[in-house]
């Protein structure tokens, strides 16, 4: 099915530095009630002018394991690192852990797939690139039968409420801290359940004071 998904990426992306798969075949083939969504592939595009979205995929659909997940796999900073050991990796194979899911299981992507260090260092017009990606989004939601999206960060849960009506406001969490940073659970009509947290990049989601998780633990319980 993983194959199916991969028609639906624009091809005004293909040729640009980034990804679309951040789990391998075996997450894109039968029913999921989770699926995760980032903003785009970190890092600088010049960095990385050869990891096209178009590469990546090829590799995803022909070379890496069925069972792969950029959360626990990738050697990320620049592969100084060792694989899954950075801190929003550990962060969201901690959301993984407690929900007792295999990361390599998991279907993930991001809102776009082109590459940039932060949103406001990404060519081109964003809204017009979450509107190119959101026919690949819509059918893994559809197709894989997800009940609930973690969004990571404000920027894509806006987004993805917006695309999805999930207006509904079901529960929320707020940090036990001094900035309060608050990461919300909302729902669709038709149950669908959009968890907005905030970003592991920044929130330590491992700490019991900024962790969010529950909202997810409870959405699919």
């Amino acid at each position: 099915m993983i194959e199916d998904f991969a028609k639906l990426i624009p091809a005004s992306q293909m040729n640009r530095s980034g990804k679309a798969f951040y789990s391998g075949g075996r997450a894109f083939e039968s029913q999921s009630d989770l699926y995760i969504l980032g903003l785009n592939p970190g890092g600088s595009p010049d960095k990385y002018p050869h990891e096209t979205v178009s590469s990546h995929t090829q590799e995803v659909l022909h070379s890496m394991p069925e069972n792969w997940s950029a959360y626990r796999d990738e050697a990320w900073a620049e592969g100084r690192a060792a694989p899954g050991t950075r801190p929003m990796q550990r962060r969201v194979l901690y959301l993984f852990e407690r929900l007792g899911l295999d990361a390599g299981e998991v279907p993930a992507s991001n809102l776009v797939f082109p590459r940039s260090s932060r949103k406001a260092t990404l060519e081109g017009d964003f809204q017009q690139l979450v509107s190119e990606c959101w026919p690949f989004h819509q059918a893994i939601i559809e197709k894989l039968g997800v009940s609930t999206v973690v969004c990571l960060g404000g920027d894509v849960g806006r987004s993805v409420c917006g695309r999805l009506y999930a207006h509904q406001l079901v529960d929320s969490f707020v940090e036990d801290n001094d900035r309060k940073w608050t990461s919300n659970l909302y729902a669709n009509a038709s149950g669908l359940m959009v968890a907005a947290l905030a970003h592991p990049s920044i929130a330590a989601w491992t700490n019991p004071k900024t962790d969010p998780t529950g909202l997810v633990v409870d959405a699919l319980n």
